[in-house]
């Protein structure tokens, strides 16, 4: 296969149809590629697109939009690329976009170079420079993996003194479930033998039973990640938002998510009233923060400056990969530690707290977004909904289950007689696929993230990054979905794949509906969201869907001229915050090179 490489153009614009007279507007006709409007089942195409300001006034014909635009009008030929809507992501975590950005880049190959603990250790050594550490006062590091580190182990508090024993360390998983801190660390953040677990977490010990190992798990790792890695000034706050913002405009993004806002909602409400935000943010409540911020202005169905909230959170159980996903069989691989028979386990225990918490949702209307990766944990969110629907009524909130990587087809059945949307995450196919089959077995394994199955039984579907578990790039997704292919090259269930063309509405039309913005982003046309990149015709229509990567991406929000440019196709070598900073301004955020894997459909 020939490398893939394209260019992306996203575009955001607002609702208007119909040429508008004035010298001044700045128009805009597009031509000379595959317009896709994603209208209907099928691809449709169009041959020109009408920009005035920032509207569209027209899509159709060349020689109309032409005409129509009249004289002194710019025109772009694309050449070939393809234009198509904006993408939004089903899941992700955009505040914490620039921890990724910023921090030492701890993924393994063929994101990264982090392969195993030396190599782990090495990376925080180089990113332990004053200017880094003056950000939040600790050592950080972001998506090591220990299912793919060639120890198959965590690293501990040991390994990470090699680093430093004089300043505190904090690195966090891929899943975004666990982190792991030195002495230091432990320390700072008060633990020791004498520390107990709190509910819904586990603080891993050494030998002894008692002395942590420096390992967090869920809600033992979860609130001191945040409170251990906010930026300490507002130029470390300024500098994290626009390295994690300028990430996700270079992938196509024009909507992002902020699935899981706790104390970071103030800080993403005072980007949006400094007028900051380039690309409209959703972000979805923590249910224990609901009482504090859902009475706010930002709770509303239209945005204030790009920013809005759109409904509340409510998290489950833990991570599938990292074995904490709260199953009703046993994982075949327990994790350290555990006995034969652990399942993992709820975040939740009881159910009368989750009915309560989803009965806030019901009686406000909010949607509610759910995370839940094991089946005991989506039979717990099944039995808690029935009451507050039989209650309250289904109504048109759109509450959606997040991840569902071990759902059942009886589960499916539920999600759609309780109209749940599924935002499943087919990149785990990549990812872990492999893993997969190994905790949870072979006939199982292939069972992860059964978007076809979903959609055959008639359930609302998207698919997301959840970002920054993975890096925030929607055409992987894209890829994974249609490909299901792992590191290995083996692929993990076949019979479960999109075709190219459902895998893009499920990042754009079908995304779109999930968040309520279907009226404005459901569809390339007047008044829609809408990015190019060179998905040829006849990828989309022969299922060839072999694309992972874009190389460049510009924004016109605001009626500026837009860009197109060429990225490199490696990650650099990251020093220091500046230095990223300097490099997504200039170059954009570069993606990873092609896996030799790639299948041919």
């Amino acid at each position: 296969m020939k490398p893939f490489s394209r260019y992306f153009l996203v575009i955001v614009l607002l609702y208007s149809c119909g040429a508008e007279k004035g010298a001044d507007i700045p128009t805009t006709v597009y031509f000379g590629g595959d317009i896709l409007t994603m209208k209907g089942d099928s691809p449709s195409y169009v041959e020109a697109v009408l920009v005035q300001g920032d509207k569209i006034r027209f899509v159709g014909e060349k020689s109309e939009a032409l005409k129509r635009a009249g004289k002194g009008a710019t025109t772009v030929d694309l050449n070939g690329k393809t234009l198509l809507p904006g993408f939004i992501d089903g899941h992700a975590h955009f505040s914490n976009f620039g921890l990724q950005a910023i921090g030492a880049l701890l993924l393994a190959p063929p994101d990264a170079t982090c392969k195993d603990i030396p190599t782990l250790i090495e990376l925080l050594k180089e990113w332990n420079t004053p200017e880094n550490l003056a950000l939040t006062g600790w050592v950080f590091g972001t998506g090591f993996d220990d299912s793919v580190l060639e120890e198959k182990r965590f690293p501990t508090r040991q390994d990470l003194d090699q680093v430093s024993t004089e300043v505190p360390i904090m690195i966090t998983h891929i899943s975004g479930h666990f982190a792991v801190v030195n002495s230091k660390g432990l320390e700072v953040l008060g633990f020791d033998e004498n520390t107990p677990d709190p509910e819904g977490g586990i603080i891993r010990r050494e030998a002894d039973g008692k002395t942590p190992n420096g390992v967090l798990e869920e809600l033992a790792a979860i609130p001191y990640m945040l409170q251990a890695l906010a930026p300490r000034d507002e130029a470390s706050a300024a500098r994290f938002f626009q390295a994690g913002q300028d990430m996700a405009l270079s992938y196509g993004y024009t909507t992002a998510q902020e699935g899981r806002a706790m104390q970071n909602h103030e800080l993403m409400a005072g980007s949006a009233e400094a007028g900051a935000l380039k690309i409209d943010v959703v972000s979805y409540i923590d249910y224990a923060f609901a009482d504090q911020y859902m009475a706010s202005k930002w709770y509303s169905p239209g945005y204030t400056n790009h920013y809005r909230i759109g409904g509340m959170k409510l998290t489950l159980d833990g991570s599938p990969q990292g074995r904490t996903a709260w199953r009703t069989l046993p994982y075949l691989i327990p994790p350290d530690g555990q006995e034969k028979d652990y399942a993992g386990y709820p975040a939740i225990p009881t159910d009368s707290t989750v009915q309560s918490i989803l009965a806030k949702g019901f009686e406000n209307n909010w949607q509610t977004l759910v995370h839940a990766n094991g089946d005991a944990a989506i039979d717990q969110l099944i039995r808690c909904l029935r009451p507050n629907v039989e209650k309250y009524g289904l109504g048109d909130r759109r509450n959606t289950l997040i991840h569902g990587q071990y759902i059942r087809k009886d589960q499916l059945d539920s999600l759609k007689e309780l109209d749940v949307i599924a935002s499943l995450f087919p990149l785990h196919t990549f990812y872990w696929g492999d893993w997969h089959k190994q905790i949870i077995g072979e006939e199982l394994g292939n069972t992860i993230s059964p978007v076809r199955t979903a959609l055959n039984k008639g359930v609302k579907i998207t698919i997301h990054t959840d970002a920054p578990v993975a890096l925030p790039n929607l055409m992987r997704v894209v890829w994974t979905a249609v490909n299901r292919t792992s590191r290995s090259g083996k692929v993990i269930g076949e019979s479960e794949r999109l075709t190219p063309y459902e895998a893009l509405q499920a990042i754009t039309i079908w995304s779109a509906y999930q968040h309520f913005e279907e009226k404005q982003k459901r569809e390339f046309g007047c008044g829609k969201t809408c990015g190019s990149g060179r998905l040829g015709r006849k990828s989309l229509e022969s299922g060839t869907g072999r694309h992972q990567r874009h190389s460049g991406i510009a924004n016109n929000q605001r009626g500026k001229n837009c860009l197109c440019k060429k990225m490199n196709n490696t990650l650099p070598k990251k020093k220091t915050a500046s230095d990223w900073s300097s490099n997504l301004s200039e170059k954009g955020y570069p993606m990873l090179k092609n896996n030799q894997h790639q299948p041919k459909l």
